[in-house]
């Protein structure tokens, strides 16, 4: 199981469209979307969780990608020495 890390959604994103989204590459086994505490609205970037062949080609096939005017950026999460998620490169 891969994670996968979007940003740069748009703030009107739902979840159904989200899946739908990455449904077309394999099933979604989770997702998040990050959402405004008061307003509800999409922050711009959430986390989804699928098979690894079926991630990798997700992310061939939507990173890049323009919704809504918006170009996606899709990428696997890293695991970092200490075994836990990390998203960019080390800061020292």
């Amino acid at each position: 199981m891969l994670k996968l890390l979007v940003s740069n959604l748009p703030a009107d994103t739902t979840e159904l469209e989200f899946s739908g989204l990455f449904s077309a590459h394999g099933r979604v086994h989770s997702l998040r979307l990050a959402r405004e505490i008061f307003s509800d609205k999409c922050r711009g970037f959430g986390s989804l969780e699928m098979e690894g062949h079926e991630a990798r080609a997700a992310v061939a096939g939507l990173n890049g990608k323009e919704l809504r005017g918006q170009v996606l950026k899709v990428v696997e999460e890293r695991k970092g020495r200490d075994g836990k998620g990390r998203a960019g490169p080390r800061r020292h």
